[in-house]
């Protein structure tokens, strides 16, 4: 039986909020514009960037929105080449990962980062080889459009009621849930319970542990 376990990356597999942080107030700045505070930016951490930068400051206009989003671009790319980032993956994703994977699931990532971005992260951890399909912002509109999960369940073979979106914003789980997927939130990432709960989450789990009883349950 075909089970997929699509993860979202940054607030569900890795903590980067930091770096996102940096280049963020970094863009702004340098597009000669007052940066959002952090909190602000850790909200729309899962969207692509465009879409982020048109959320933190709706009153750009299309000039401007490019050149915050390019200026973070060049801003990350340079940090990441510097050896200046820092992504950790959550405490028990990597054993989690490697259980699934042995057991049969198929793995999938679905997130607002680059393709480049994101082939470097699960590069530096050593756990690109788990996955059947990575999806990024490169190729799909933003969340929560499903194109992203949509491609990921075609890659996989997999039908939506033989999958689950794991997630920590309500991004993930509105995705999910406008094409019948299964949702189960993180509670270790940047939006609350009671938020993703009030955007599909079937439940929300404190540990990589939990989650894997949850994934267990959800499709046995």
């Amino acid at each position: 039986m075909t089970r997929l376990a699509v993860f979202d990356c940054d607030g569900t597999l890795v903590d980067g909020q930091a770096d996102v942080c940096w280049a963020m107030e970094r863009a702004f700045t340098r597009a000669g514009l007052t940066p959002p505070d952090n909190h602000a930016v850790r909200r729309i951490v899962g969207l692509s960037l465009p879409a982020a930068v048109r959320s933190l400051a709706p009153a750009l206009s299309d000039e401007q929105n490019r050149a915050v989003t390019e200026f973070y671009r060049s801003s990350y790319r340079a940090r990441r080449e510097e050896g200046l980032l820092d992504e950790p993956l959550y405490d028990g994703i990597a054993e989690l990962l490697h259980t699934l994977h042995a057991g049969g699931w198929q793995l999938a990532v679905a997130t607002g980062k680059s393709d480049r971005g994101l082939a470097a992260c699960l590069a530096s951890h050593g756990i690109a080889h788990l996955f059947t399909s990575l999806q990024t912002a490169d190729r799909h509109p933003s969340k929560p459009h499903p194109a992203m999960l949509e491609a990921a369940l075609f890659e996989a073979g997999a039908l939506p009621e033989q999958a689950v979106m794991i997630g920590d914003t309500s991004f993930d789980m509105l995705m999910a849930r406008s094409i019948g997927v299964a949702a189960i939130g993180v509670g270790w990432g940047y939006h609350g319970t009671p938020e993703l709960i009030a955007s599909g989450a079937a439940q929300v789990v404190e540990t990589a542990r939990d989650l894997a009883v949850a994934l267990e349950e959800t499709l046995p």
